[in-house]
């Protein structure tokens, strides 16, 4: 299939051809759902922990006596029953989240996310990225020519430069990635993805 192709100032600039694999594959939310949760879970960290009845500050002095008070008994005050005491399975900073997805499943998902963002016109490609110094107002003037200024754009380069950098990170509605840290949450997140075209080369060349 053809992708259409634009300049910084918004014209056009020609088409893209592109791989039907990549760029027209069928919609599968299912997959794409695992992958995103597997995607997040991998992200967490064990940073959470809670107490033992052996850790937590209490005396290990019997409340009451065994018999003959009305009471339940009662053995010592971090009883994991009582208020206060430890917990019976606490959460440890060595608790793993990972989810294991194998890499034909994540390709697929992303494939898939493509595919949809093409299908909605989220999907945009242009010549090239670039802006002249490390100006902010350089880079929303390129989000005006291509009618981005009111959307949340995720943009895509081969190579992220130091220009390009210090113009977008001032920028809460816009995201840079380089084409090796595309992945399926960011896609899916952002209204609208702009890709530089030697991105979108790179990116057909992680499903060669």
């Amino acid at each position: 299939m053809e992708l259409k192709v634009i300049n910084m100032q918004g014209k056009d600039a020609g088409v893209l051809q592109v791989n039907d694999e990549v760029f027209a594959r069928d919609y599968n939310e299912a997959l794409i759902h695992q992958v995103v949760n597997a995607f997040l879970a991998n992200a967490r960290s064990g940073n959470r922990a809670q107490k033992t009845r052996s850790q937590v500050a209490k005396s290990t002095r019997k409340p009451w006596k065994q018999k003959g008070t009305g009471r339940a008994r009662a053995g010592m005050a971090s009883s994991p029953l009582w208020r206060g005491g430890g917990r019976i399975f606490p959460n440890t900073p060595e608790e793993n989240f990972s989810q294991k997805i194998n890499r034909k499943m994540y390709r697929a998902a992303l494939a898939s996310i493509v595919s949809k963002l093409v299908s909605d016109n989220r999907f945009i490609v242009a010549d090239a990225i670039n802006v002249d110094g490390p100006k902010t107002k350089n880079f929303v003037q390129v989000l005006k020519n291509m009618s981005l200024t009111d959307n949340r754009v995720l943009v895509i380069v081969s190579e992220l430069t130091e220009d390009l950098f210090l113009a977008t990170r001032n920028l809460s509605n816009v995201l840079v990635l380089e084409s090796h840290q595309v992945d399926p949450y960011s896609l899916l997140r952002f209204e609208k993805v702009l890709f530089a075209k030697s991105a979108v080369e790179d990116l057909q060349g992680q499903f060669a």
